[in-house]
């Protein structure tokens, strides 16, 4: 219904924009060569349609983007807000004749606070960057993506982003203490707050996180911090099946156990990282388990894990002796997703999160959709918060196998909804899921959404397409 409300510009319109838009633009920041926008057409996700731009534009201060959002208005012409373009479902895939708007060029930490402990950066500023400055005063950004070395602060707050750390630290959403946002007409508006406490009005702040961009332009952000944990150190456990390294995990958060990282490989994933790397992984194993503690007696943690590891039917168990050791265990985890994508190709990467207690129910379905469709279907797995990333291997030259690589990625979020679950843990909906969403949150919920879309969004200018 929004979306009906604009269309893609004609040639002629098309040339009034880019010229409305540069009147207050340095000429760098409009781009309108055909090849250069085309590269700005889409993420990282498989099946998921694109536009091509009419133009890019790669603003560098908050007056910049209130510019590109008046004209937007004016012109009834669709924006489609980016990052690095690292998303895995299709929220950052353009539509025809939209204005690109990428944020990339917004890179700048504006502040860093240890008595506060508050950052305040702009959207463009790359998450590992922003980790290793506030590091240098003794503090700790937390959501680590796993892309973390090119996604930005602002696509991590458009997707509610998580990592490997959120078993303990929790995902993007919990550090957002503010922000700073362009609404579709133009105007700046300020939410949240600075300080450690505040429940002044609705939780708008709350709001924009994981709208993926259909809300507003997020153009500044006030982040909370933590102090700088102690260096962690990795366990790796091995089992003889995946319901065994499932068991463990519920052992383990049932003892109240806080580990930094609880990660899951299964023996499909496991193949796949030697194949990439030769690193020697156990391919006897059905599933390895990987788990982390950054206490101030890590190696303590580790044993009282490992001997419940053992207690669940682990077949080895290994604690590292030093950060390096650790390194190097978690090295395999951290080459998983490219190990896949090598097995054929191509991938789709599912993110279904369910309790922990179905996560071994989840990961026995997932084999079984495999063989249903003949298909290699490795799972790696933030176990301890029961996120799984299903990743569906193909080749995309073969049409039967490309349709039934779709169609297992669809049985596996319906297997995820029937485990009481949800279709997305943290790649968020995009285009790739939009579909699921309205199963999942049913028709009130999608009725409700879609009227906040339309206080925020009246034309449905920002990010037509994605969500609903």
């Amino acid at each position: 219904m929004i979306m009906s409300r604009i269309e893609a510009p004609r040639d002629e319109q098309t040339g009034n924009l880019v010229d409305r838009l540069r009147a207050a633009l340095p000429a760098e920041a409009v781009l309108t060569d055909s090849d250069v926008t085309a590269s700005y057409a889409h993420d990282m996700a498989s099946f998921c349609p694109a536009g091509v731009p009419a133009v890019v534009v790669l603003p560098r201060t908050v007056e910049q983007v209130q510019h590109v959002m008046r004209t937007a208005t004016e012109l009834r012409v669709p924006v489609v807000p980016q990052g690095a373009r690292t998303g895995l479902s299709g929220g950052a895939n353009a539509t025809d004749g939209c204005i690109a708007l990428s944020l990339i060029k917004m890179d700048r930490i504006l502040e860093i606070n240890p008595v506060d402990r508050v950052a305040v950066v702009e959207p463009g500023v790359i998450n590992a960057t922003l980790s290793r400055a506030v590091m240098e005063h003794g503090l700790y950004y937390p959501p680590d993506p796993s892309s973390w070395e090119m996604c930005t602060v602002g696509g991590n707050i458009g997707t509610a982003a998580g990592g490997l750390c959120c078993v303990k630290y929790g995902v993007t959403a919990e550090y957002v203490l503010g922000l700073d946002v362009v609404l579709a007409d133009g105007r700046l508006m300020s939410t949240g707050r600075r300080t450690a406490k505040g429940v002044a009005g609705y939780d708008l702040t709350r709001l924009f996180v994981g709208a993926e961009g259909s809300l507003g332009i997020v153009v500044k952000a006030v982040l909370a911090l933590k102090p700088k944990p102690p260096e962690q150190l990795v366990l790796a456990a091995e089992f003889a099946s995946t319901a065994a390294a499932c068991d463990a995990v519920c052992r383990i958060m049932e003892a109240g156990h806080v580990p930094s990282l609880l990660e899951l490989m299964d023996s499909t994933t496991v193949r796949a990282v030697n194949d990439l790397a030769h690193m020697g992984l156990p391919e006897s194993t059905e599933a390895l388990l990987l788990a982390a503690f950054d206490t101030p007696d890590p190696a303590a943690d580790l044993a009282a894990v490992g001997a419940l590891c053992e207690a669940a039917g682990a077949t080895q168990v290994v604690p590292a002796d030093d950060a390096a050791e650790s390194e190097l265990l978690l090295q395999a985890r951290r080459l998983s997703l490219t190990a896949l994508e090598a097995v054929k190709g191509t991938t789709m990467i599912d993110d279904v999160c369910v309790p922990r207690t179905r996560l071994g129910d989840m990961l026995t379905g997932v084999e079984r959709i495999a063989g249903k469709y003949d298909l290699t279907i490795g799972v790696c797995a933030h176990a301890g918060d029961g996120n799984t990333h299903p990743t569906v291997c193909f080749d995309a030259a073969d049409p039967d196998e490309s349709r039934r690589a779709r169609e297992s990625f669809d049985e596996i979020m319906a297997l995820g909804l029937e485990l009481g679950g949800t279709i997305t843990g943290e790649h968020g909906v995009g285009v790739l899921k939009k579909e699921w969403l309205a199963r999942e949150i049913g028709p009130v919920g999608v009725e409700m959404q879609r009227a906040v879309k339309e206080v925020f969004d009246p034309l449905g200018i920002l990010n037509p397409g994605k969500l609903f």
